[in-house]
């Protein structure tokens, strides 16, 4: 079974970009327990004011699908939608690296 990845560029609404990216830090501190969940990184580039950067890892797609399946994590994304203007996401495969066990 192969690792399953994900790179998301989330655009925010002007002026929510941090807001937006407080609500996914509280996710990343909710994957904390979620075994499968290896890496779950929030970022915001410098240039552009209103993206925020998702990165995950997880130990297989179907993990990653079960995950979205959660209680908290339907609430979370119905939360966060209204300050979301688009979602640009990159499906990966995992092949290795610092910081990804084998």
């Amino acid at each position: 079974m192969s690792k399953y990845g994900m790179q998301a560029k989330f655009t925010a609404k002007p002026g929510q970009r941090d807001i937006l990216a407080n609500m996914l830090l509280e996710a990343a501190a909710g994957l904390q327990s979620i075994k499968d969940c290896e890496l779950y990184i929030v970022s915001t580039p410098e240039t552009d004011p209103n993206a925020v950067w998702v990165t995950e890892v997880w130990s297989s797609s179907e993990a990653h699908k079960a995950s979205l399946s959660l209680e908290e994590t339907k609430a979370a994304i119905q939360h966060a939608k209204p300050l979301i203007d688009g979602v640009e996401a990159v499906e990966l495969t995992p092949l290795g690296g610092k910081g990804i066990s084998s």
